[in-house]
């Protein structure tokens, strides 16, 4: 892969002083947008805690719309954020073995621009010399020439090997401690591997199947919301570039990862970009048996509108009217933007989107016949669409979603009629976050569990029940967990 073009930076320079000035004329720093638009993602998400997934397409539109900026390139910026954010921790690893100061001592810019020297180098097709000199060049931009000559020399030793040679020097043996050789040789925090594991079961190669995923990109996912559009429809307008959805009826997977932003269905709410994951989440609470009416449905934490934009059409097919909560305004305001039919696109049916706190019903407690709870977690379910939140969270986080999720659930079971279902879901599959919650709900509240797995069929590898657990590396979701509750006194 060649280098992209670069452009002059026309800061101010800093010219060799005094009686040992060098002879060779001072060179102006050429700054290659690529790869400094990918080092502003990183800055961001290291400074102001954003999501890479929604700062680095805001950045990519804003250099787009200045020209120069085409479609390779847009790639390349990409393969660089998410690539570095995934392989964060294997390439901390190499360079603290190439410097003589801890990491924290380094400055956080000087990091980044190492790592993102690091995966060039490991994770793109890009020449040694290339990857190593352009690396310097942004360093020169960013942070200045002289912290630009401690780059080179350590991007100098990183080169000196392949992963694989550094792999074997950094990480510890797997027989003396698996949980730390996992963590260096796939970029996941120890705890991450540790929770990740125990929820999994299994030996080796299940957790180092599913550390692999999680360390691959996504595919795009589309859901056709019915009564508003149909996966026919979006076929026809995408052509060869999609595939149908493996498990939901109405999915459909960009198979060249385009942009969704272009579909009219998805411009209009009549489509939406949503994880198969989730989608099969909605369906199993919609398919749920239930005896008695089924006219009120509720959506207890709808933000950002996913899920309640498809169960606003599920239920409008019955004839059924949702209610969706959200604590967050801003976040309601998405809900309703979802469920309305943007641009001119049919509502997804009756429903009323509401900003209130699910802790603290704003309605009328058993008033509902279906219930969804899809709770706030650590989210490593989420690990490939949101690779910096396994560097974000710590084993106690759980301290403050524990409890707000037994809350939430307790208030969902309220919230609906004798014989009516709740839905407790999460990205995640941390055993503190899903069966650990239910069972603690269950001590005190009259309800049973309702086998969730004939609720989704045809999906393979769900475990014994009746809950449910999917897994990136054997359903190519997020790993999504749903119980399914019905309320008996």
């Amino acid at each position: 892969m060649n280098d992209h073009p670069r452009h002059p930076h026309h800061g101010r320079t800093r010219r060799p002083q005094g009686p040992k000035q060098s002879r060779t004329p001072y060179r102006r720093p050429q700054l290659d947008p690529v790869r400094k638009l990918a080092f502003d993602a990183l800055r961001a998400v290291d400074e102001r805690d954003a999501y890479a997934n929604l700062i680095l397409p805001a950045l990519l539109r804003e250099a787009e719309a200045g020209g120069g900026f085409d479609r390779r390139d847009a790639a390349l910026a990409t393969e660089l954020v998410y690539g570095t954010l995934r392989h964060q921790g294997t390439y901390d690893a190499i360079i603290a073995a190439c410097v003589d100061r801890p990491l924290r001592e380094i400055d956080p810019p000087v990091l980044d621009v190492l790592s993102l020297g690091a995966h060039q180098l490991f994770g793109t097709r890009i020449p040694t010399h290339a990857a190593v000199s352009a690396t310097v060049e942004l360093a020169r931009c960013v942070v200045g020439d002289g912290r630009s000559r401690f780059v080179n020399a350590v991007l100098r030793k990183v080169a000196a090997d392949d992963l694989d040679g550094w792999l074997r020097r950094v990480a510890p043996p797997y027989d003396e401690d698996p949980e730390g050789h996992l963590a260096v040789v796939h970029s996941h925090p120890r705890w991450v591997v540790s929770a990740l594991w125990d929820a999994l079961g299994g030996g080796r190669a299940d957790i180092e199947a599913l550390l692999e995923a999680d360390n691959e990109r996504p595919e795009v996912t589309l859901v056709a919301r019915p009564g508003r559009a149909t996966p026919q429809e979006l076929t026809e307008v995408l052509g060869e570039n999609v595939a149908p959805g493996r498990w939901s009826p109405y999915a459909v997977r960009l198979a060249d990862g385009g942009d969704p932003a272009t579909i009219d269905a998805v411009r209009e709410g009549r489509a939406g970009v949503q994880d198969e994951g989730s989608q099969l989440v909605a369906l199993a609470l919609a398919g749920a048996p239930l005896e008695g009416p089924d006219q009120h449905w509720l959506d207890g934490c709808a933000g950002p509108g996913g899920k309640a934009a498809l169960l606003g059409a599920l239920a409008a097919q019955r004839g059924a009217a949702l209610l969706a909560s959200e604590k967050q305004p801003h976040r309601a305001r998405l809900v309703a933007r979802a469920l309305s039919g943007a641009a001119g696109g049919p509502a997804a049916g009756p429903y009323l989107v509401i900003a209130a706190d699910g802790t603290r019903p704003a309605w009328r407690q058993g008033s509902f016949d279906r219930a969804l709870v899809d709770v706030p977690c650590t989210g490593l379910g989420a690990l490939r669409r949101r690779p910096e939140a396994r560097w974000r969270r710590r084993p106690e986080d759980i301290a403050g979603f524990g409890p707000l999720q037994r809350e939430l659930l307790r208030s969902a079971l309220g919230s609906v009629r004798i014989g009516g279902i709740v839905g407790y879901a999460t990205c995640s599959p941390y055993l503190a976050e899903t069966r650990s919650v239910v069972a603690d709900v269950l001590r005190g509240h009259a309800a049973e569990w309702i086998d969730a797995r004939p609720l989704i069929p045809g999906v393979p590898g769900l475990g014994d029940g009746p809950d449910i657990q999917l897994w990136p590396h054997l359903h190519g979701t997020d790993a999504m967990y749903l119980a399914l509750l019905r309320r008996t006194a």
